[in-house]
């Protein structure tokens, strides 16, 4: 049960990450906070499972693009943060914000791009001698807590950071995706 425990909380590091991004963006309600750790949550959860699945059928040709699809995503996503915050670096106005369907959009991308690598890690599910539903449910579960807490720790560093912290996070998002890539090419 350790094993899943430590592998529940490497797998939801990525989608940590991004929470506290898009927290320091757009935090400012524990609502979003609580439907994003349930996007992340919902995803890490599921992944795992669809891996598991897809791992009995098509494990090699799956592990030979999953890297370069968490790339794209997640270089996308930093790369649009990133120009959303330098295009009113300038202004001292609050921004307008993305609109409702963008957001949501975006979520739903970037819960789908971190959890990549827990479709990948369903391979692995039957080793841990746990069920692969429990597995999934803890991984989920762990994923959409630290998730929740990212974002509420993002929303602090909002309010001291402004637009900067949309052109950090675009940095970190698409570094994340670099970090994936590199990390699969190499392996």
């Amino acid at each position: 049960m350790t094993a899943l425990f430590i592998l529940a909380f490497a797998l939801a590091m990525d989608a940590f990450a991004v929470s506290v991004v898009r927290g320091s963006a757009r935090g400012r309600r524990t609502s979003e906070g609580i439907k994003l750790g349930l996007a992340f949550g919902v995803a890490q959860g599921v992944m795992p499972l669809l891996g598991w699945g897809l791992g009995l059928a098509f494990s090699e040709p799956f592990k030979r693009i999953d890297h370069w699809i968490a790339f794209a995503l997640l270089a996308f996503l930093g790369l649009r943060l990133l120009w959303e915050g330098l295009k009113g670096a300038d202004e001292d106005e609050e921004p307008s914000g993305p609109s409702k369907g963008s957001v949501g959009l975006s979520l739903l991308v970037s819960a789908f791009a971190t959890s990549i690598d827990a479709a990948a890690a369903g391979v692995t599910l039957p080793l841990l001698g746990v069920a692969v539903p429990i597995a999934c449910f803890v991984i989920g579960a762990t994923t959409g807590l630290i998730c929740m807490l990212g974002y509420m720790v993002g929303s602090k560093v909002s309010s001291l950071a402004g637009k900067r912290a949309e052109v950090v996070g675009g940095v970190v998002l698409v570094g994340l995706g670099v970090k994936i890539l590199v990390e699969h090419l190499s392996a």
